[in-house]
């Protein structure tokens, strides 16, 4: 296992994402990163991780490429069951999904996620600063999967001390219950993978701690890099690099047209 020194922020992130997924487990897959991950977890280690896609498909092989959307007929073709939008919240909703895995731009220390808008707090919703793409089902997934895998690009700007929009809820408030009580179920947020590391969340206090840093980074730079205080694992580890074999398939088999996974200019 040779470990590459050739690969990019989101292709650590996508090898990140993809060994925390286990193998027979159901995963509600959202657009971009989480769907490179996905693939990539099923050409390694877990050949019979199971994908659910927003538009109705459950478990395709996927044997004929990367998604564009959760739409793509790639995501119907050999699937096991297909019925629509609704029964796939429908299972999630009912406990079948282990994970949900979404994407955000903006995230708080117990794993909400805003991708609505930004602006000062509270913001203007009829004239924010930016404007971004919304939920689609990504609320609705974070509300409903037994747990979920949150991806954000790490930036101190993106990651505040109060949002200015809960699009996807985490761990809410962090209070006792909070998520039993707002009428939600599963356990919430359960790992966040940034450009810098890997986060998980406090069993009781619900806030993000530094589990493991990507090569290059450390507990201080991660800190001087986030809106609010950390906690830290007492068992921080470095994350290993994508080995050359992780790379060439994220290059050459998942993603070769860097639809998600951008290349980097020579």
């Amino acid at each position: 296992m040779t470990v590459s020194t050739d690969y990019t922020a989101q292709e650590i992130i996508v090898v990140a994402g993809a060994k925390i997924l286990e193998d027979k487990k159901i995963v509600f897959v959202g657009t971009g990163l989480p769907m490179v991950a996905s693939l990539l977890a099923i050409l390694t280690h877990a050949p019979g991780l199971i994908p659910v896609f927003e538009a109705g498909a459950v478990a395709p092989p996927l044997k004929h490429g990367l998604p564009i959307s959760v739409g793509d007929s790639k995501t119907f073709t050999g699937a096991s069951y297909l019925k629509g939008l609704n029964a796939a919240f429908e299972l999630t909703q009912r406990g079948y999904a282990d994970y949900g895995f979404i994407g955000g731009a903006e995230v708080d220390m117990y794993g909400n996620l805003n991708s609505t808008m930004m602006g000062a707090f509270p913001a203007d919703y009829a004239k924010p600063k930016v404007r971004l793409p919304g939920s689609g089902g990504a609320s609705d997934i974070a509300a409903s999967c037994e747990r979920t895998i949150l991806i954000v690009p790490h930036d101190k700007k993106k990651f505040n001390e109060r949002l200015s929009y809960i699009t996807s809820p985490g761990h809410l408030d962090g209070s006792p219950d909070a998520r039993r009580k707002a009428g939600m179920q599963g356990k919430g947020p359960h790992r966040l993978i940034t450009t810098k590391g890997v986060f998980d969340f406090d069993e009781k206090t619900k806030r993000m701690r530094i589990l493991q840093t990507f090569p290059g980074e450390t507990v201080e730079s991660i800190q001087a890099n986030t809106g609010f205080e950390l906690l830290v694992a007492p068992n921080v580890s470095q994350f290993q690099a994508p080995t050359v074999e992780e790379v060439r398939l994220i290059r050459e088999v998942v993603d070769p047209d860097g639809a998600f996974v951008k290349r980097v200019a020579k």
